[in-house]
């Protein structure tokens, strides 16, 4: 349904890679690695988090797999020789220029998808839409992680009131803070 989508706002075909099994974002990168091969496309956009995992992880395996360069969390993104791509980071904004091809991951802030309209619904039902599996790239999806356990975090312990700046110091030299 998603390919589908994407199909009707504008792409001409459009690739599925199936399994059954959850798969890491090592091998996802190692999947868009081959079909970056194969179509030998100027630049790979990806989300900057997966959904499942919340990891942040495949944009960066993908660029360093390729050795393409890459621009993270962009917010802006302007092509013509090169690409550039503005980011928001702590301090304001950065804005790095890429050779092409690159790999670029997206921020929410990039841009408003536009409208699928009901014709171009209709002419994505005709669109090519490949269906594969991680096996047809060559590429071993078996889990490499283990979690091991999940725990929450220690409660915070309670804070203590003070009555003037002076008590405060001295708390902060009884608790070690301050020398």
């Amino acid at each position: 349904e998603t390919l589908r989508t994407a199909l009707a706002m504008g792409a001409d075909r459009a690739i599925l890679v199936q399994t059954d099994e959850e798969v890491e974002p090592l091998a996802v990168a190692k999947i868009i690695a081959k079909i970056a091969e194969e179509e030998q496309p100027q630049m790979i956009i990806l989300g900057k988090q997966a959904i499942d995992d919340d990891n942040n992880a495949t944009g960066q395996m993908l660029a360093a797999l390729l050795g393409w360069p890459q621009g993270t969390f962009a917010s802006k993104v302007e092509v013509s020789d090169s690409a550039t791509v503005t980011r928001e980071v702590d301090g304001g904004l950065e804005t790095v220029k890429l050779n092409l091809p690159a790999v670029v991951t997206t921020d929410l802030r990039l841009n408003e998808p536009r409208y699928a309209s009901l014709p171009n619904i209709m002419k994505a039902k005709s669109k090519p839409l490949a269906t594969k599996s991680p096996a047809d790239y060559g590429v071993d999806t078996a889990r490499r992680l283990e979690t091991l356990k999940v725990v929450e975090p220690a409660k915070r312990q309670a804070g203590v009131k003070v009555g003037s700046v002076d008590e405060l110091i001295d708390k902060l030299r009884e608790t070690g803070v301050v020398g």
